[in-house]
């Protein structure tokens, strides 16, 4: 179990290094967009598929997740990637926005009531 926890830690600074990633004017605007769409649905509280569904729920979280990590990793620079990494290790937590986060809320609602009203007028006209 220990090497999970690692690989667990290990995950959490990629992320953060992602987060960081995606400010930094020397990372190339393609990787900034994954590492964006990556941190953001990290830091989402909705998933793709509900945690409350057996097996399935958690799915999106150990597959998705980490690929799209990976995926963003390659797409930064090596030297880039390895300054972020460290500065992501010193910092003690994770980046945290409410504002962030209420965004993100507020875009899936809205989404999902877009979907709602357009399934609306297709189907019940």
């Amino acid at each position: 179990m220990p090497d999970l926890k690692a690989w667990a830690r290990t995950l959490r600074r990629d992320v953060h290094a992602l987060y960081l990633a995606g400010r930094d004017p020397r990372v190339p605007w393609y990787a900034k967009a994954v590492a964006a769409l990556v941190a953001a649905y990290a830091a989402s509280p909705i998933d793709l598929i509900p945690d409350f569904i057996p097996v399935l729920g958690y799915l999106d979280d150990v597959v998705l997740l980490p690929l799209g990590i990976l995926l963003a990793i390659r797409l930064i620079p090596p030297t880039i990637l390895a300054e972020h990494r460290r500065a992501a290790a010193r910092a003690q937590g994770r980046p945290v926005s409410a504002i962030a986060a209420g965004v993100i809320a507020v875009i899936w609602i809205a989404a999902a009531a877009l979907s709602a009203w357009l399934s609306w007028r297709y189907f019940c006209r």
